[in-house]
């Protein structure tokens, strides 16, 4: 009986310390559970805030990427233009701030991702008010360049006009000769005159004519060239060469200086002689004021007397 209550307690004793060990280990791999499911659930946390920064700090380089490539392209920009560049440059930095830090938490990557969406948003409408700007440039160049050209145009119109005036001013004030007479004189050795039509009587030819009125000339000395054509249709005289407007360069008989009188009427007389005699033929006498020809006549000397007229010969 004694025996039999002994072995009863030492099996109740092994049931006992068989319950406790279970019961341990039961503890123990809970335990070890709990732990690895809280390091699991760190790590996890870990890699997805490390994806997240690193999603967020792709974002930033493509956007900073865009903004340095603003700033190259357009160094030179001013006023309102220039201030937002300012406001990106400086949202810019306040990412990059951000992303910088080794352990940065879910708040700020959340701030940052938040601020690359605008520093985004503030690039785009910086990109479209440039282009903006740039197209009313192109108008405005378009039309300075227009206003150049038409500038450019109105001057030279100015410049011909002026010309122009000049040039009819010019014409103006040439003088103007009229009521030409051209005679051949005999002059005696007495000093009396005759006309005469005979080529062997005549020892000068008398050109005279009337300077018109003119209010455009000044008065003051005028330069008037004559020049004669004998009938051999050569230049007679030694007095040099005058270029002329119309006509090229000409040679001279005399060069007249009178003094004219604006918008007065002036007589002119001159006499031409020369060494040689006078041959028969159509002698042309023609006057330049200011490079114009003026005026000119003509008379024509006969080798003698035709039958039945009479000369007189003192």
């Amino acid at each position: 009986m004694s025996n039999e209550t002994s072995n009863n307690g030492s099996k109740i004793s092994i049931v006992v310390l068989v319950i406790a060990l279970i019961g341990s280990w039961i503890y123990f791999v809970n335990t070890n559970n709990t732990k690895t499911e809280i390091i699991t659930n760190y790590t996890t946390e870990v890699a997805v805030l490390d994806s997240t920064k690193n999603s967020i700090q792709a974002d930033f380089i493509a956007a900073s990427a865009k903004v340095d490539s603003l700033n190259q392209e357009n160094t030179g920009l001013q006023g309102e233009l220039q201030g937002k560049a300012v406001a990106i440059q400086k949202l810019k930095m306040n990412i990059s701030n951000i992303l910088r830090k080794k352990e940065a938490t879910d708040k700020e990557l959340g701030e940052a991702k938040s601020m690359i969406s605008e520093l985004n948003g503030k690039v785009n409408n910086l990109l479209a008010d440039l282009g903006k700007a740039q197209e009313e440039n192109k108008q405005l160049n378009a039309q300075n360049q227009e206003l150049t050209t038409q500038n450019s145009t109105l001057s030279s119109n100015l410049n011909t006009t002026k010309k122009e005036k000049e040039r009819l001013q010019d014409i103006g004030s040439t003088l103007h000769a009229s009521t030409f007479t051209i005679q051949a004189i005999r002059v005696k050795s007495n000093g009396s005159e005759r006309a005469t039509e005979t080529a062997k009587r005549a020892n000068l030819i008398r050109l005279a004519f009337m300077i018109d009125k003119n209010k455009i000339t000044p008065s003051g000395t005028q330069e008037l060239y004559v020049c004669i054509t004998g009938p051999d249709g050569k230049a007679i005289g030694d007095g040099g060469n005058f270029n002329t407007r119309e006509d090229g360069a000409r040679s001279y008989a005399n060069k007249l200086s009178v003094v004219y009188e604006q918008n007065v009427a002036l007589p002119v007389s001159y006499d031409f002689k020369q060494s040689n005699k006078f041959t028969e033929g159509e002698y042309k006498v023609e006057v330049y004021h200011n490079g114009f020809k003026i005026g000119e006549g003509k008379t024509a000397l006969k080798k003698s007397i035709e039958k039945g007229q009479i000369e007189n010969v003192d």
